[in-house]
């Protein structure tokens, strides 16, 4: 994979979540939300037991009174009527039993005998159902709510028998149509207070809601916030336990859990300073006597030559080891420098390519990397920490990956919410083997860290990456590992470029 004339990429504006689609997906919106629903239905549900109790009890006021009424009246006139009636006969009853109940404003029909209903029906309007003659006719009142020309009506239908012990059926069929537009009336006025009390009901309600949502979500708030400052490193933060509901337990459950934790970081801490000072005290104390050891190896493997075979096969052997053992030491020094955060940057306004070029003159690399060096980029850096950080990548490019293996260096805008937040500077070293393991690539820059556990022995001490990561993070800067697109491992160094003048 090529690094040369690589365009330059420039990071989207990235758009902000509104603030109201967070708050409708918040647990306060849905606390309300449900509070309102509930009670929305219980209300609905009493309103309509209510209504239906209500509709119920005033049609059969409107019933019972018009059934009543229409005996009493029927009751008062048939001792006048003729038996058995003609038609006159019934006209006049009818007339006579119309007049007498204005105040139902009913409609009176009569029959006798099974003949011609008086006065017919009007053209165009329903007249008794049949089911209701025909229970009359088999000597039972009856009664059944119809429908005439869209109105809501009564129709009731009364047997007349002769007075006396035996009860005798007379014949004479009376009919009454009562209108019951008042009582569809009254029922539709419930229906208006009702509706009309529903909203002024919902909003009583949300002050409920959110009385209840703030008392559920007051322990959850203290809890989002002692687990904030638990992630900013307060180990000793405690909530405050009050009542015995489950908020209640999964604040002690917290409580206890923040007390485990901070009892196993402060041993972990208490560990790993423990490791450090026994590495930083190691690396120093084996220092003196290794600079010694490479003064006097140096001087016989100077004279190696004159030395017999197996003689010079050893010294050179002890040579080697003696020389690795030492950068060792000093990397582990360096690490302990970081450790103890005794590591120091001491900027430079630099030229990047020259920077980077001198790193591969001074091991001689030039002939097995190639560069994209642009000229005129210029930064403040550390020359000698950047000098390591380049050092390292390519010589571990070439030690695990593949030649050729490319440098590039590029600059890059950077945006942040569509605002301009900076120049950077990228440095990528890119190689052309089999790449990282998947698996292998969040712990390259790991200490120690080998990609095959069955390679215990390998020339490097396994903190180069290591090191190269402290130094990057020292500039402000980060360093990820990744695997090209045309195979191959890439490695790509992220550093704020600041130029002269700027803050350090």
């Amino acid at each position: 994979m090529s690094l040369l004339n690589r365009p330059v990429r420039l990071r989207r504006p990235s758009l902000g979540r509104p603030a109201l689609r967070t708050f409708y997906r918040g647990l306060r919106a849905r606390l309300v939300v449900a509070f309102l629903l509930v009670a929305a239905l219980s209300a609905l549900t009493t309103a309509a037991l209510t209504f239906r109790e209500a509709r119920t009890a005033i049609l059969k006021r409107t019933q019972d009174t018009s059934v009543s009424a229409l005996r009493a009246q029927v009751n008062s006139q048939v001792p006048d009527l003729r038996f058995p009636p003609n038609h006159g006969d019934l006209v006049r009853f009818t007339t006579n039993l119309a007049r007498a109940g204005q105040a139902q404003h009913w409609n009176i029909y009569a029959r006798y005998q099974g003949g011609a209903m008086v006065p017919p029906a009007r053209p165009g309007a329903k007249g008794i159902p049949d089911g209701v003659q025909q229970k009359v006719r088999d000597g039972i009142a009856a009664f059944q709510r119809v429908d005439i020309n869209g109105e809501p009506w009564l129709a009731i239908g009364l047997p007349v028998a002769f007075s006396g012990e035996d009860g005798r059926l007379s014949g004479l069929e009376v009919y009454a149509q009562v209108p019951l537009r008042e009582d569809e009336a009254n029922v539709q006025a419930l229906v208006d207070a009702a509706q009309s009390g529903a909203l002024p009901a919902a909003a009583l309600a949300i002050v409920p809601a959110l009385l209840a949502a703030r008392g559920v979500l007051r322990p959850v708030r203290e809890l989002r916030r002692a687990t904030q400052r638990i992630t900013e490193g307060e180990l000793d933060t405690r909530l405050k336990v009050t009542g015995s509901d489950e908020l209640a337990d999964l604040s002690r459950t917290f409580n206890d859990m923040a007390a485990t934790l901070e009892k196993n970081v402060a041993e972990l801490r208490r560990m790993e300073a423990n490791s450090r000072r026994f590495a930083a005290d190691v690396s120093h104390e084996l220092r003196t006597p290794l600079a010694a050891m490479t003064a006097v190896v140096d001087v016989l493997d100077e004279d190696a030559a004159t030395l017999d075979a197996d003689t010079a096969h050893a010294v050179r052997l002890i040579a080697g080891e003696t020389g690795k053992l030492a950068r060792m030491v000093e990397d582990l020094m360096e690490i302990s420098r970081f450790d103890a955060g005794a590591a120091a940057l001491h900027l430079d306004e630099v030229d990047v390519a020259e920077t980077v070029r001198k790193t591969l003159q001074a091991r001689g690399w030039q002939d097995k990397v190639t560069a994209d060096l642009p000229e005129d980029v210029r930064a403040r850096l550390d020359p000698r920490r950047v000098d390591v950080v380049v050092a390292n990548l390519v010589g571990n490019a070439l030690k695990h990956g593949g030649e050729p293996v490319a440098v590039a260096v590029r600059t890059e805008v950077r945006y942040d919410g569509g605002e301009h937040s900076g120049e950077r500077l990228l440095i990528e070293v890119a190689d052309r083997g089999e790449g990282i393991d998947p698996d292998v690539l969040p712990h390259v820059f790991d200490r120690f860290f080998k990609a095959d556990a069955a390679r215990v022995r390998s020339e490097g001490s396994g903190l180069g990456l290591a090191i190269t990561l402290e130094n990057v993070r020292l500039h402000d800067g980060t360093v990820r590992a990744a695997n090209g697109p045309g195979g191959g491992a890439v490695f790509t160094v992220d550093l704020p470029l600041r130029r002269g003048g700027d803050e350090s």
